[in-house]
């Protein structure tokens, strides 16, 4: 990817991530910032993951060293202090290490493996690597899928939990699946394909009663984020029909879903993946760009950036909106996921170069 000036909005996204404190000095990322209360969640795997790609994807793009240092350090924590390698577990949270989460473990492998094609330190492909081993070993149900929380340090299986999606099991750990795709392709072992492949077909059997899932509109919204973890995942097999045709009625139904339920809760994250996949799926081939609707959705994101003096909010993005307000979380995730489609966005209407897949943080 080419280097370029960074748009204002993208700038400051960037400089929230890197001079918030919402990466502590251990390296590791807060779950987010508490506005209101002015503290940060703990710190989170999944969340220090996806900021080891947001950093490298930052470095891809403005070639400026703090962030790929701020990105080393995240894969550092990640590799020396969150990783057990006696047990190959990654917890979801340290204090104390109780539980692990399919999810969060597919989104650490992948902030691992950015790191290591940026610098090919071996560290972290190694663990990255053993990640995803244990990831298909010790999560692996008698069903052929794959349970989503495990108890720590026994590796137990946690019962699903039917109100939650993210204590269940369903079409949304296709991304991190997609982890072992990248697996494959940075070890050539075939046996991290045929994972991945074989989870496509069951997340595109599971994928249809995922939507709505729920008579509370609110909790709707929440699942579209979700589901569009699904449609993400399928991005490496994006030319196939059936995955073809997938992203192209899983655009249309989170984009309706999302516009019917926007006056009571809006989530910025929903509207960032929304038009992520929206540019992905134009340029794979998929279904032609809706300027319209990407237009549309590009300025709802720009309104959740935080504007404020206060260092630990400025630039970072908040959560969400209810009834028009905001919620009161600035969040890593929606931050990062924002800042790219926005970046994403720029480079399509200056007809810049296509990212790698890889980068989609």
């Amino acid at each position: 990817m080419l280097n370029y000036v960074l748009p204002q909005p993208i700038s400051r996204a960037g400089q929230w991530f890197a001079r918030s404190g919402i990466q502590e000095s251990s390296g590791g990322v807060a779950r987010y910032y508490r506005a209101d209360l002015g503290c940060n969640n703990a710190v989170s795997t999944e969340i220090t993951g996806y900021a080891v790609s947001t950093f490298v994807y930052l470095h891809s793009i403005a070639r400026e060293a703090p962030f790929l240092e701020a990105a080393l350090r995240a894969a550092r924590f990640l590799t020396r202090t969150a990783w057990d390698g006696a047990s190959n577990a990654m917890p979801f949270e340290l204090g104390p290490p109780a539980f692990a989460y399919f999810f969060d473990c597919g989104i650490a492998v992948r902030g691992l493996l950015s790191a290591w094609r940026v610098t090919g330190e071996d560290e972290f492909l190694d663990v990255a690597t053993a990640l995803g081993e244990s990831m298909a070993a010790d999560f692996a149900c008698g069903d052929g899928g794959f349970h989503a929380i495990l108890s720590l340090p026994g590796k137990r299986p946690i019962p699903p939990d039917a109100a939650r999606w993210s204590a269940s099991p369903g079409c949304y750990q296709l991304k991190a699946a997609m982890a072992w795709h990248d697996l494959a392709e940075a070890t050539g072992d075939s046996r991290f394909r045929e994972l991945y492949e074989r989870a496509v077909e069951r997340s595109l059997g599971a994928s249809s009663g995922f939507l709505p899932g729920s008579a509370d509109p609110l909790k709707v919204v929440d699942r579209l984020h979700a589901f569009l973890y699904f449609l993400e995942g399928l991005l490496p097999s994006a030319t196939g029909n059936r995955c073809a045709a997938a992203i192209r009625d899983g655009i249309d139904r989170v984009a309706r879903a999302l516009r019917e339920a926007a006056s009571r809760f809006e989530r910025c994250d929903v509207y960032a993946q929304l038009l992520r996949m929206r540019l992905y799926a134009d340029w794979a081939g998929v279904t032609p760009l809706d300027r319209e609707a990407a237009k549309f959705e590009a300025a709802k994101l720009a309104g959740f950036q935080a504007s404020a003096s206060d260092a630990r909010i400025d630039g970072g993005f908040y959560f969400g909106r209810k009834a028009g307000a905001a919620l009161p979380f600035v969040n890593p995730v929606s931050t990062a996921f924002a800042l790219q489609a926005l970046a994403l966005w720029e480079q399509c209407r200056d007809g810049g170069a296509q990212p790698h897949r890889h980068l989609l943080i």
